[in-house]
């Protein structure tokens, strides 16, 4: 399966959002919305297209625009959905949108994103923390949809606690299947919760793989990047085939802000997905 992208050749209207309606909207935890959106143009619906990594910039008329992940999967043509956190000013007033209401979208933006044409035909090692489940969901839905050109996939997922995992109906469905493994781990623990208790570092050497036929993603809170990458390194993964999501440090989607600069890097334009081996010696990155 090769992902037919479209290029955006308008330069004009790079900056100028595209109307879009959402479609739908589904709670996922406490503090983060799952929202279907549809372009309001059937033609920019249809030539809408994006790789696993990629993101958009989000819309809220009168007040702002904010850059956010696109979680779903890059085949599905008749919508695509954001994962929002209610953090900021235009992600709150997202949450107190309903289905119906109008947002802008431009996008989707940036160059680096998760290799999946790279992986086939090689294990993939996928560890994600909190809301860092969202941006790699897009590439677990790419390669089930491709499985027979992958092979062992596997996801380490952390959280703070069991009430804030995010898809947890999906989660639920990759358990049930038997091309995927689904480790799970928690900070915080309640009487309902019967799984492991930790930080997704803890799960890392248990997983068993062949360096040299092994990439691995990860996507999370900063501060646990260090910490996951050493993990991965004891197992002599290279650097060219480890990839890091920097999505939380994306801003205006063009590099004209600035605010994504990392050493001689845009995160916004060069990213914001890259590998191990393009950032490592770069501090500010991890």
């Amino acid at each position: 399966m090769v992902l037919d992208i479209k290029e955006n050749k308008s330069k004009s209207t790079i900056y100028v959002p595209d109307i879009a309606t959402i479609k739908k909207v589904e709670k996922l935890s406490p503090i983060e919305k799952l929202f279907t959106i549809v372009f309001d143009d059937p033609k920019k619906q249809e030539e809408f297209s994006f790789r696993p990594g990629q993101f958009v910039e989000l819309t809220v008329f009168g007040l702002g625009e904010a850059p956010f992940s696109i979680p779903s999967s890059p085949n599905n043509k008749k919508c695509f959905q954001l994962c929002v956190r209610d953090i900021g000013n235009v992600s709150g007033a997202l949450h107190r949108m309903d289905a119906g209401s109008k947002i802008g979208i431009r996008g989707p933006f940036g160059k680096g994103y998760f290799p999946y044409d790279k992986m086939r035909n090689q294990n993939i090692l996928i560890v994600a923390g909190g809301l860092g489940l969202a941006p790699v969901m897009s590439l677990i839905d790419y390669i089930l949809e491709d499985r027979k050109n992958y092979k062992e996939l596997n996801l380490v997922y952390g959280a703070l606690d069991p009430e804030s995992i995010i898809f947890k109906d999906r989660v639920k469905e990759f358990e049930k299947r038997k091309d995927i493994d689904i480790h799970l781990t928690v900070d915080n623990t309640d009487a309902s919760w019967k799984g492991n208790v930790g930080v997704v570092t803890k799960l890392i050497p248990a997983i068993e793989c062949v360096p040299e036929e092994t990439f691995a993603v990860v996507c999370g809170p900063p501060v646990m990047y260090k910490f996951v990458v050493k993990e991965l390194e004891k197992k002599n993964l290279r650097p060219e085939n480890i990839y890091l999501s920097l999505e939380r440090r994306m801003e205006c989607g063009v590099g004209k802000c600035n605010h994504c600069h990392i050493g001689d890097k845009l995160a916004c334009v060069d990213g914001p997905v890259f590998s191990l081996w393009e950032i490592r010696n770069l501090k500010e990155a991890i």
